[in-house]
């Protein structure tokens, strides 16, 4: 693939769906192409971004987010927190701030200050999403976050034994396969600028992420899921690296496709992001430990469902395994600049 254009008159608008480190790991990259608003005018061979928008599930019921939502009866905020220090700027002490964990003290230990400083900022504006902007504008972020919906929502899902498991940390804990997902109660609405977001949207992602704890929620709300069908956008999914335990074992690139357009109730995408780096022979090893592998890119079936993968060397080694950001983003707003659709693709 040759470099990405700049989108013709002006930066794109970009929607990137997702939930948990996933999605924050896609912002940061998506970041850097972002002008501040000073510098908005695109730069020569250089795509921009004019308006970057996460939307960012809200099911989460443990940790210090669980913890929150019990105590304070408020939507659970680690998420959003973690996108919003991707998307501030970096080398601000605010971030680290927000990110720091107490190791101990009653009733503080395990709760992150980012957390505690969402959920009073919540308890003084009564409004979740008002808080999530404000706390966006204090550490000068470069788009905007909004909770998929500011419903309080539980996940239920369907097993393929024919059970039924209640709760985000349930659900993950859980031996069995998941058939299918619900939201907790159904008819959820999304915040009205979620849909005004995709409906200008030049690119819309999903992904990377959970399959089916920070991917499928999403898609659950009412009206997410037939805005992003409405709309003219190019829709990548950004294919995870690994199975997951728990979520997704044994599920090809192809079938993760599969679980979100049968979700959606429609077929979604046009193109996917897919690593073609093998893991090293460590990394595999740690991941085999929970029955985890790489995940298998089966091509043909992905063109079966009218998607066009795009191969590229996605994964970065460390711990576990991750994207590679900034491989990732250069090759998103490479593919949503390019007019024409080719059958299969390779990125460098």
């Amino acid at each position: 693939m040759t470099d990405p254009q700049p989108h013709p008159g002006h930066g794109l608008h970009v929607v990137a769906i997702g939930g948990g480190t996933g999605l924050s790991t896609l912002l940061k990259g998506l970041k850097c192409y972002v002008a501040p608003p000073a510098e908005r005018s695109p730069i020569a061979n250089q795509p921009s971004i004019q308006e970057l928008c996460a939307v960012v599930t809200v099911s989460d019921d443990g940790g210090s987010s669980g913890r929150l939502r019990k105590e304070l009866n408020m939507l659970p905020p680690g998420d959003i927190r973690n996108c919003i220090v991707a998307l501030s700027e970096d080398e601000a002490l605010l971030s680290r701030l927000f990110q720091h964990r107490f190791i101990k003290g009653s009733g503080l230990e395990g709760h992150s200050f980012g957390n505690l400083f969402l959920a009073a900022l919540t308890s003084i504006t009564s409004d979740f999403s008002e808080a999530v902007r404000l706390s966006s504008e204090i550490l000068l972020t470069r788009g905007r976050i909004f909770p998929a919906t500011t419903a309080n929502i539980e996940l239920e899902a369907l097993m393929e034994d024919g059970t039924r498991v209640l709760g985000e940390t349930k659900i993950t804990a859980s031996k069995g396969r998941i058939k299918e997902l619900f939201l907790v109660p159904p008819d959820v609405e999304p915040m009205p600028q979620t849909l005004e977001a995709i409906a200008r949207a030049d690119l819309i992602t999903v992904g990377p992420g959970s399959l089916f704890t920070s991917l499928i929620p999403n898609l659950l709300v009412r009206g997410i899921a037939q805005a992003i069908v409405n709309s003219s956008a190019v829709k990548v999914y950004v294919c995870n690296l690994m199975t997951q335990a728990n979520e997704s074992l044994g599920l090809t690139a192809a079938d993760h496709i599969r679980a979100l357009n049968g979700h959606a109730g429609s077929r979604i995408f046009d193109y996917t992001l897919i690593n073609r780096t093998p893991a090293s022979p460590e990394l595999k090893a740690k991941y085999a430990l929970e029955g985890a592998a790489q995940i298998v890119n089966d091509l043909d079936a992905i063109e079966a469902l009218g998607v066009c993968p795009v191969l590229g060397d996605y994964l970065d080694e460390g711990m576990v395994a991750r994207h590679a950001t900034d491989r990732v983003a250069k090759d998103l707003l490479q593919v949503a600049t390019q007019s024409a659709k080719p059958k299969s693709t390779s990125a460098h």
